[in-house]
Order: structure tokens, then C-alpha cells, then sequence
């Protein structure tokens, strides 16, 4: 099942779904979305399948992409930071190309971690810490809406300009 992050949840039918997507989390343990925004540029691009898997709050490390729920909308943000108060966990987290931290994410707004990327038919799992090119490309969108919106024209021209992988 592959459901749109950052997509509007405003209908009782898309309230549904989220409550869905922690029902299989906490029933399978895992779950495919596709990525849509560029907060996580170039980590995550629009179009990108993320697998999730359920985790408690003490388990997500500094560097992990978190995806939590928030006034209806879906996130997937890198985790910067822990709050330890009254036995309760909460986690800081930020958009790679936002230039401010979110409030705090609490254990009941956590979803879980996205441990693989894929991309046009590619799996990978290294972006937990990125590069120095990556975090490059992340500064300068954070700081430019322009380069922003052309790093993902670049992106979608790119990909769409390749020739198609064979199927095996």
C-alpha cells in the first residue's frame, strides 16, 4: 500500500488512512509510502517509495527519518534531537531543506522510521547521515526557494530523460 506523505489529511476518509497506516505499523511492523514535498531534499525526493517500520520513541537515533503525524498532515523529517522529561521522550526534527526545527514530536504523533529509500526501482538505506554534496544541496535549498524548485525540475528531467530499466 503506498499512501502520499505530506498529503492533506482533512476528510474522514483521509483521517482514516492514517489511522490506518499505524494500524498495519503496529499490526505488520512496516509500510510503503510514496514521498511527496521537498522538505528532505536531496534525501527524499516527490515520487520516492519510503519503507517504514513502527519503533517506540526511545528507539529513534539522531539521524533517523521520522514519520509522524501532525494536525492531520503526514511528515517524514530527520530526527536532530532528543527531550527527556517526566519519563516521556520527544523528538526535535527537521526538514533537510527547512530552516527551523519543528515542536517537539511526541510518542503518540510518531509513526515510525523510514529505513529504505527506492528509487525508480532502486533500494537504498544510506541517507540516515548524509554527505557533504547532499548536505550542500540541503543548504541551498533551505535558503533558496529558486534553487529548490529547480534542483526538483533537474530531478523530474533527469529521471525521466533516462532510458527505462529491463525488467528481470
Amino acid at each position: 500500500m503506498e499512501v502520499p506523505v505530506l498529503a492533506s489529511v482533512t476528510s474522514s476518509a483521509e483521517l482514516s488512512r492514517a489511522a490506518l497506516i499505524g494500524e498495519v505499523l503496529d499490526r505488520f511492523g512496516e509500510v510503503r509510502l510514496r514521498a511527496v514535498g521537498s522538505s528532505m531534499l536531496p534525501s527524499i525526493w516527490p515520487g520516492d517509495v519510503l519503507t517504514i517500520h513502527g519503533v517506540l520513541a526511545g528507539e529513534v537515533q539522531v539521524g533517523d527519518v521520522a514519520l509522524f503525524t501532525r494536525e492531520g498532515w503526514l511528515f517524514a523529517h530527520r530526527v536532530i534531537g532528543h527531550i527527556v522529561g517526566d519519563g516521556r521522550v520527544h523528538l526535535v526534527t527537521q526538514g533537510d531543506t527547512v530552516p527551523a526545527s519543528d515542536a517537539p514530536v511526541s510518542a503518540s504523533e510518531l509513526l515510525g522510521v523510514v529505513v529504505a529509500v527506492s528509487r525508480r526501482g532502486k533500494t537504498s538505506s544510506g541517507f540516515a547521515n548524509p554527505g557533504r554534496c547532499s548536505r550542500l544541496v540541503s543548504a541551498l535549498a533551505r535558503r533558496s526557494s529558486h534553487f529548490n524548485r529547480m534542483a526538483q525540475r533537474l530531478h523530474v528531467w533527469t529521471w525521466a530523460t533516462l532510458p527505462m530499466e529491463k525488467a528481470s
